[in-house]
């Protein structure tokens, strides 16, 4: 059964799809893999697409305008925006600087139209907070795009709770994009009950911690791309979290599902409000993924978890210390 995205937003699918890791983010591109995991995922009836301008410069955005093409009905295109690219080591490109300014947003959108495809994008979510530009101004260029049928929602991602209500005085938000997970709940403190008293839905995504949460992985070496470059998968904090992933999976065996459905079905059961978009080039995982909304947890069930892993228990910031000064601003 879907969920409705905001107070007041459209029906969505409670587990998306994630299509990050569908451009380089996580191993190799392969295109015509990844076109058959976005295809099948609509076949299923699960709607939520998740992308980024920014993914491999606008590969992944033509990626979902080829899959799409003549099931545009069938698609909620997610789009972010706002995250600029910057050369890296030899040649490689990695995150740049964060721009909210108005003109870069009202240009961006054009391109992004261009690479799906299509005439307009359903949710229209900027990446993070420009310090240096007013959030009322970014989301009053967004707030003209809608009133010109380019977008259709507005969202915000990893933005703070004082940044969250200053945009919500402009323009509904729909939905705030942001880390949530067994292993990452710092916005339960501050964030998760300011979006729900502004009626704004949570779009949680790495649910899985960047796969860690399957139990896939079992050694540092394991992990050969950007995720080797986070704390949380170095050095020790990789073994102590390891410890934690081990109970999950022996709770997971005792309910009769994977891993990873047992961390995604946790991420749906924390309310209605919420949908969660795991990522995966494969359609395999998708499935599986798509299987969690039909674990539910108990009471009980919820309280073992909770005493296993609770809150603050991993090692390790989800980012480097470069990275996190992005976030919750």
């Amino acid at each position: 059964m879907n969920r409705q995205l905001g107070k007041n937003g459209p029906l969505v699918s409670p587990v998306g799809l994630g299509c990050m890791g569908m451009s380089g983010a996580y191993g190799q591109p392969d295109d015509k893999q990844s076109i058959s995991t976005i295809e099948r995922a609509l076949e299923l009836g699960h709607n939520f697409l998740d992308t980024a301008d920014y993914y491999l410069a606008g590969h992944n955005e033509t990626l979902i305008g080829q899959a799409i093409q003549g099931k545009r009905s069938k698609a909620f295109l997610s789009v972010k925006t706002g995250q600029l690219v910057a050369p890296g080591p030899n040649g490689a490109m990695g995150p740049g600087s964060v721009t909210g300014r108005p003109e870069f947003i009202q240009n961006a959108v054009m391109y992004s139209l261009r690479r799906l495809k299509t005439d307009y994008i359903d949710l229209y979510t900027l990446a993070r907070i420009d310090p240096n530009v007013p959030v009322e101004e970014t989301v009053g260029a967004l707030a003209d795009l809608v009133q010109k049928g380019v977008i259709r929602y507005i969202g915000l991602s990893e933005a703070s709770a004082g940044s969250i209500r200053k945009a919500a005085g402009v323009h509904t938000i729909t939905a705030l994009q942001i880390e949530y997970s067994l292993w990452s709940r710092d916005i339960e403190a501050e964030v998760l009950p300011t979006i729900r008293e502004l009626g704004i839905g949570l779009v949680a995504y790495a649910p899985l911690s960047r796969g860690f949460l399957s139990g896939a992985y079992k050694r540092p070496e394991d992990l050969k791309d950007a995720r080797a470059n986070m704390p949380r998968f170095q050095g020790e904090n990789f073994y102590r979290n390891l410890e934690l992933v081990e109970k999950v999976r022996s709770l997971a065996g005792k309910k009769g599902c994977t891993p990873s459905q047992l961390a995604i079905a946790w991420v749906l059961a924390r309310g209605e409000d919420i949908i969660t978009i795991p990522g995966t080039k494969q359609i395999k995982y998708l499935e599986e993924n798509i299987a969690a909304e039909k674990v539910i947890l108990t009471a009980g069930e919820l309280e073992s978890i909770e005493a296993v892993m609770p809150a603050g228990s991993v090692s390790g910031t989800r980012y480097s210390e470069k990275f996190m000064g992005a976030l919750n601003r």
